[in-house]
């Protein structure tokens, strides 16, 4: 039995995070005055691409490092979670989950991240898909108290990089590869179309 296609990216999101606040769009505010930036870079798993596709939750596996000044620069993860186009009970919205767990000095922390993947008004699908709202929880888990809280965002030129990152495991020869990468943009293009288009 052959190994199962699985597809691997990098990904690198970076945006203005404040220690002391809830809310992130007030974080990214005072993070812009204060210059507090945190960028997250990670890699994202997927294993088995079938078992994924099949999968309602669509999880993969997240781990990488934080930069952020006030706490240190180079925090490995020793946790993460990621789903892509994941359900959720309100009508129309699908999240894009990042989730990392770190630690500083031996205290635990959890950077919590969404992208709200949902039809407004208007031509939204780029702001949706690469604006990372974020929380930074004291404790192992989300369900700890927010420590901090900001907004992460996607760059024209980090989405380029993202794509060059693309792999495939598991596959023996490079029409394997072709058809895995194919199975995989027609998923992400589907969800999209039926979000924004249908």
């Amino acid at each position: 039995m052959s190994d199962p296609y699985g597809i691997t990216f990098n990904e690198v999101m970076s945006g203005f995070v404040t220690l002391g606040v809830t809310d992130p769009g007030d974080g990214e505010a005072q993070g812009k005055a204060r210059g507090t930036r945190l960028t997250m870079s990670v890699s994202v798993g997927i294993p088995d691409l079938d078992l994924f596709l099949a999968d309602p939750g669509h999880d993969g596996t997240l781990s990488g490092r934080v930069d952020f000044e006030p706490l240190g620069m180079g925090l490995a993860s020793t946790a993460g979670t990621f789903k892509l186009f994941s359900p959720t009970n309100a009508s129309g919205l699908k999240l894009m989950v990042y989730e990392l767990a770190f630690g500083v000095d031996g205290v635990p922390y959890y950077l919590a991240g969404k992208k709200n993947v949902h039809n407004d008004p208007g031509f939204d699908m780029w702001r949706d898909t690469t604006t990372l709202f974020t929380t930074l929880h004291r404790g192992s888990d989300k369900s700890g108290p927010i420590a901090g809280a900001g907004i992460l965002r996607l760059g024209m030129f980090d989405l380029a990089k993202l794509l060059r990152t693309l792999h495939v495991t598991g596959a023996a020869t490079v029409g394997e590869r072709a058809k895995a990468v194919e199975t995989f943009g027609r998923f992400f293009a589907g969800e999209l179309w039926e979000e924004y288009f249908s």
